[in-house]
C-alpha cells in the first residue's frame, strides 16, 4: 500500500502542492484502474495514500468526510469515492472519467480471463498464479484494516463501537445497513453528550498532521460546481434516468423483455440497489437470482468467479462481469456464431447498470454532502459509521482467511502452504512496505511454482 516518494515527484512537507491539471487526474485515475487490488478495504488504502500522504490533491478530514457519504450508498465505495474527488477538483466530467477508469480496466481484464475460461477450462497456470494471489489478497485486506483503524479509532467509544460492529456480523450475522444505522444513531445521539469525542478524526484538531497543506484542504471553500442547488439535483437525476431508460429500451427492442440480456439488465438494476456493505452483502442475492432462477450459469461457475474478482483490480463487484460473459456465453444470446461478441455484450450491459446508480448517487448527492461539511450534526454520525467499518472490513478479512487455511471447511485438511504465503506477505507489508503490485508478483510466482512442484515433492 505504501508508495515511495522523492523530492521530484512530491511536494514538500510545507508547501502547497501545485494545482493538479484535468490531464494529470486522467493518467492518475487511470494508473489506479490497474492497481486497484485488495477489495475495497485496499483500494481505498492506496487512494488515501496516493491522494492525501503523498500528492495532497485533498486533505484527510475531507477525504474522511468523503469517504463516510460514499459508505453509506449501494454499491462499491471505493469507485464512489474515486468519482467523488474527481468530481470535486475536475467537475462532472472529472467525476465520470475518475468512476469509469476505476472500472474499465478490470472490465477488459475479466472479459478476456472469463474468455480463457469457458474456453479452455482449467488452466495450470492460471490456477498456480491464484493459488498464490489469494494469500496476498487476504493480507492486503488485513493490512488495509490496520490503517484505516489507526485512523479513524481515536478514543474508546470509536474502539468500542468497532468491536460491537464486528461481534454483530461474525457472531449475530447482522445485515450491513443495520450495523450502519446503530452506528450512526450512537453518533448522532453521542455527539449531543461528548461532542469531541464524535468530531471527524476522533476529536483529533489536526487530521491532516505530517501530510501537509493539501490542495482541497480543511478550509478550503467548497468550489462553486459543488454546491447545492435544486435545478443541478433534478438535471443529473433526470439526464442518469434518461441513460437507463435508453439501455432498456434499447435491450427490450432487440431481445424482447424475456431475452436474456433485457433480463440481465433489470436483474442487474435491482442488485446494484441492494450492494449496502460492498460485493459480500449482495452475492447471496446474485447468487439466488443467476445460478437459482435464471440459471444463466452453475454455482461451481459462480465461484470460479468471485476467485477471478478477488484476484483482478476494480471493484470486487465486478463479479457480476463474470457472471454476465458466463452467462451471455452459455446462453448464447448472439446466436452460436458469435459466442465471445454476446458474452462481452452481456458483460458490458451488466456492468453499465450496476455502476450507473453510483455515477447518479455521486454527481446528485455530492453537493449536498459539501454543505454539511464541518457540521458536527453530520460528521458525528459518518465517524461512528467509519468506526463500524472497521469492525466489517476485519470480520472479511476472516471471511478471507478461513475459506483461504480451510478450503474444504474445518473438517478438511489445513492450507500449510497458503497459511506461509499469508504470513510472508503480512511481513512484506507490514515490515518491509513492499507496494501492491510487487506482493502481487510476488506471491504469484511462488504460488505458481508451488503448483508446478507439487506432483514432484508428494
Amino acid at each position: 500500500m505504501t508508495t515511495h516518494t522523492s523530492p521530484a515527484d512530491a511536494p514538500t512537507a510545507l508547501e502547497r502542492p501545485a494545482p493538479a491539471s484535468f490531464g494529470e487526474a486522467f493518467l492518475f485515475w487511470l494508473k489506479l484502474g490497474f492497481i486497484s487490488f485488495g477489495g475495497p478495504a485496499g483500494q481505498i488504502a492506496i487512494m488515501h495514500a496516493e491522494l492525501v500522504e503523498r500528492r495532497r490533491w485533498i486533505s484527510e478530514k475531507r477525504f474522511l468526510h468523503a469517504l463516510n457519504y460514499c459508505m453509506l450508498l449501494p454499491g462499491p465505495e471505493a469507485q464512489q469515492l474515486a468519482t467523488y474527488i474527481g468530481w470535486l477538483m475536475h467537475r462532472t466530467w472529472g467525476g465520470i472519467v475518475a468512476g469509469a477508469l476505476f472500472v474499465l480496466p478490470s472490465l477488459f481484464i475479466l472479459i478476456g480471463l472469463s474468455w480463457v475460461y469457458v474456453r479452455f477450462g482449467d488452466v495450470p497456470v492460471v490456477a498456480g498464479i491464484f493459488y498464490g494471489i489469494k494469500p496476498a489478497v487476504t493480507a492486503l485486506v488485513l493490512h488495509a484494516a490496520h490503517r484505516i483503524g489507526t485512523r479513524a479509532l481515536k478514543n474508546g467509544w470509536m474502539w468500542g463501537i468497532a468491536a460491537a460492529s464486528f461481534v454483530a456480523i461474525f457472531a449475530f450475522d447482522a445485515p450491513f445497513p443495520a450495523i450502519v444505522l446503530a452506528a450512526g444513531l450512537v453518533g448522532y445521539f453521542g455527539a449531543r453528550r461528548w461532542p469531541a469525542v464524535f468530531a471527524l478524526g476522533g476529536g483529533h484538531a489536526d487530521g491532516n498532521k505530517g501530510y501537509g497543506p493539501a490542495l482541497i484542504d480543511d478550509d478550503t471553500p467548497t468550489p462553486a460546481h459543488a454546491r447545492f442547488s435544486r435545478s443541478h439535483l433534478t438535471k443529473v437525476l433526470a439526464a442518469g434516468l434518461a441513460l437507463w431508460l435508453a439501455a432498456m429500451a434499447v435491450l427490450v427492442a432487440t431481445q424482447g423483455w424475456q431475452g436474456t440480456l433485457t433480463q440481465m439488465g433489470w436483474f442487474f438494476t435491482k442488485a446494484a440497489l441492494l450492494t449496502f456493505g460492498g460485493a459480500y452483502a449482495v452475492l447471496p442475492y446474485v447468487y439466488q437470482g443467476a445460478v437459482e432462477h435464471y440459471q444463466w450459469l452453475s454455482g461451481p461457475q459462480m465461484i470460479d468467479g468471485l476467485a477471478l474478482g478477488e484476484t483482478t483490480p476494480g471493484p470486487l463487484i465486478m463479479v457480476v462481469a463474470f457472471v454476465g460473459f458466463v452467462g451471455g456465453w452459455l446462453q448464447q444470446v448472439w446466436g452460436p456464431d458469435a459466442l465471445f461478441a454476446g458474452a462481452a455484450a452481456a458483460a458490458t450491459v451488466v456492468t453499465f447498470v450496476t455502476f450507473l446508480p453510483s455515477f447518479i448517487f455521486i454527481l446528485a448527492g455530492g453537493p449536498l454532502v459539501e454543505s454539511t461539511h464541518g457540521k458536527l450534526g453530520f460528521t458525528a454520525p459518518l465517524s461512528a459509521i467509519t468506526a463500524a467499518v472497521v469492525g466489517v472490513i476485519l470480520n472479511l478479512a476472516l471471511f478471507f482467511a478461513y475459506h483461504l487455511l480451510w478450503p474444504k471447511g474445518f473438517g478438511g485438511a489445513f492450507d500449510a502452504v497458503s497459511a506461509v504465503i499469508a504470513v510472508g506477505a503480512l511481513a512484506a507489508l507490514f515490515r518491509f512496505k513492499l507496494g501492491v503490485m510487487p506482493l502481487l508478483a510476488l506471491c504469484g510466482a511462488v504460488g505458481l511454482a508451488v503448483t508446478f512442484l507439487r506432483p514432484w515433492l508428494a
